[in-house]
C-alpha cells in the first residue's frame, strides 16, 4: 500500500482531486493498481452525500457538489487534511470494520498530538467530548469491491464555512480544529502521521478479514 501525499502542493480543485481519485479506483478495483492513500488540501468547497436533506442548506444559494458517497453535506477547504483510502476490501464487505479502521486511525493520530478523541456509537467520525464536537468527518463509497472517497480531519482550517450549512446533518454538536484543541500544529505535522496510520489500521484490517476468512 502506497502514500500520495499532494497536500505539500497547497489547496487544490475537487474535480481535479476526483478525477485522480476516481482513475486510481478503476485500476484498484481492477487488480492492476496497489492500495493508495492519498492526501491533500482541497479549495473550499462544499460537497453533500446521498443523505442530504434540503435543510441542511441553510444558505439555499449555495454552490455545492453532489457526489456519491454515504453521510450528509460537509465543507472541504484550506487547513484541513483530507484523505481519500483507495483499497480493496475482502467479500463479504464490512463496510462498518472499515469505517472503524478510518476512526482509529485519525484517534490514534490525534493522540500524538495530545488530543483525546473517540467515537459516537450513532455517529460517523471523530469526537471531542463535554460537549460533543467533531474534528473529522467520514463519508465514504465502495464500488466494485473498492473504496472510493474518506475522511477529512480539521487541523487549522476556519470554522466560518460551518455556518452555512448543517454540518453532516448534525445540529445538536459543534465543530473543532486541531488548533483550536491547542495543538500548535500545521498541516505538514499532521500529514504524515495520519498517513502512517491509516496505513497501519488498513493493514491490520485486510490482515484480520484474511484471518475469519481462512478460519
Amino acid at each position: 500500500m502506497r502514500v500520495i501525499d499532494l497536500v505539500a502542493e497547497g489547496p487544490l480543485n475537487y474535480h481535479d482531486v476526483d478525477a485522480r481519485q476516481r482513475a486510481l479506483h478503476e485500476q484498484v478495483a481492477t487488480g492492476s493498481h496497489e492500495g493508495t492513500v492519498i492526501l491533500t488540501e482541497m479549495r473550499s468547497v462544499y460537497t453533500a452525500g446521498r443523505r442530504t436533506a434540503p435543510w441542511d442548506r441553510i444558505n439555499p444559494d449555495l454552490d455545492v457538489v453532489d457526489v456519491d458517497r454515504g453521510g450528509r453535506i460537509t465543507w472541504h477547504g484550506p487547513g484541513q487534511i483530507v484523505a481519500y483510502p483507495i483499497i480493496r476490501l475482502v467479500t463479504p464487505l464490512d463496510v462498518v470494520a472499515y469505517v472503524r479502521a478510518l476512526e482509529g486511525a485519525v484517534i490514534a493520530t490525534l493522540a500524538e498530538f495530545d488530543i483525546t478523541a473517540g467515537r459516537i456509537a450513532s455517529r460517523s467520525g471523530v469526537w471531542l467530548f463535554e460537549p460533543d464536537r467533531k474534528i473529522c468527518a467520514i463519508g465514504v463509497r465502495v464500488a466494485r469491491g473498492a473504496t472510493l472517497h474518506g475522511i477529512a480531519l480539521n487541523v487549522a482550517n476556519s470554522l466560518d464555512p460551518y455556518g452555512e450549512i448543517v454540518p453532516c446533518g448534525i445540529s445538536d454538536a459543534g465543530v473543532t480544529t486541531m488548533v483550536r484543541e491547542g495543538a500548535d500544529v500545521s498541516l505538514s505535522d499532521v500529514a504524515p502521521r495520519l498517513a502512517t496510520h491509516l496505513i497501519d489500521s488498513l493493514v491490520q484490517l485486510t490482515a484480520e478479514t484474511h484471518q475469519k476468512e481462512v478460519g
